[in-house]
């Protein structure tokens, strides 16, 4: 039995005709980006172009508004993302926090995948939103009065 053992240790890592097997090449990137209760995941790979959210077509998701936000970063980082394709999954949050997930995740994977210091200075000088994660939130109701607002008061007279 334990010559049985220190053979799977020899042949660890190697193929049934002993040599080494060779790691694949990943050329894809993953990138998250967020915005108040929205979460974007994106796949950036090699291809023609093509960006897909929640498995719909850009040109099909949102309104014409939102899809102009979303195409900013593809506008600025245009070499690059010609040679790309992005796969994005957004869920949570409203469609205009999603929007800002999507951007925030499509800006970061360009500059990841092309590895480049001036596409991320064009980004930064645009908007730095699109790399930069923005933590502000909606402040939590307290109790007075809580359902006007998370800081109105009951109305005082002095007479």
């Amino acid at each position: 039995m334990a010559e049985g053992k220190k053979a799977q240790k020899k042949t660890k890592g190697k193929s049934k005709r002993g040599k080494k097997k060779k790691k694949a090449e990943i050329n894809y990137f993953f990138t998250t980006g967020k915005r108040k209760k929205a979460v974007a995941r994106a796949k950036i790979e090699p291809g023609k172009g093509k960006i897909s959210i929640n498995s719909k077509p850009l040109e099909l998701w949102a309104t014409e508004v939102l899809r102009l936000w979303l195409r900013e970063p593809l506008l600025i980082g245009e070499q690059v993302a010609k040679n790309v394709d992005i796969t994005i999954n957004v869920k949570g949050g409203g469609i205009s926090a999603q929007a800002e997930a999507c951007r925030l995740a499509i800006a970061r994977g360009l500059v990841e995948f092309s590895k480049d210091k001036n596409l991320k200075n064009k980004f930064l000088d645009f908007d730095r939103n699109l790399l930069v994660y923005d933590p502000r939130r909606t402040e939590p109701h307290k109790p007075s009065r809580s359902r006007k607002g998370s800081r109105r008061h009951k109305q005082r007279s002095k007479r």
